[in-house]
């Protein structure tokens, strides 16, 4: 009669499932650390190109707008660059371009 002794054993597979289990719950938190920075890092970008926006809009008209909606109108931003992805809106006051906290 032919045995075939090929494969894992219950220890072995119980010793790879702890190593990988212990690995994923050292991961998973900072990847949820990582994805906050990346969202915020976007929305700054985001106030960025704004901004940007704001101060072509002055130097071709002498003035900076009214608000977002103008430069919307204008065509110098989309209506989905007034918010960022994270859902905070864009604050614009006075020419500057702000987040709030």
């Amino acid at each position: 009669m032919l045995t075939n002794n090929k494969g894992f054993t219950l220890i072995e597979m119980l010793i790879v499932l702890m190593i990988i289990s212990v690995l994923i719950i050292l991961i998973i938190p900072n990847l949820a650390e990582k994805s906050q920075q990346v969202s915020d890092k976007g929305c700054n970008a985001l106030v960025s190109v704004v901004q940007t926006q704001v101060d072509a809009y002055h130097l071709e008209n002498g003035e900076y707008p009214a608000n977002l909606n103008t430069l919307k109108t204008d065509k110098y931003i989309t209506a989905d660059q007034m918010t960022c992805q994270n859902g905070k809106n864009i604050h614009y006051e006075d020419g500057v371009v702000s987040v709030p906290k």
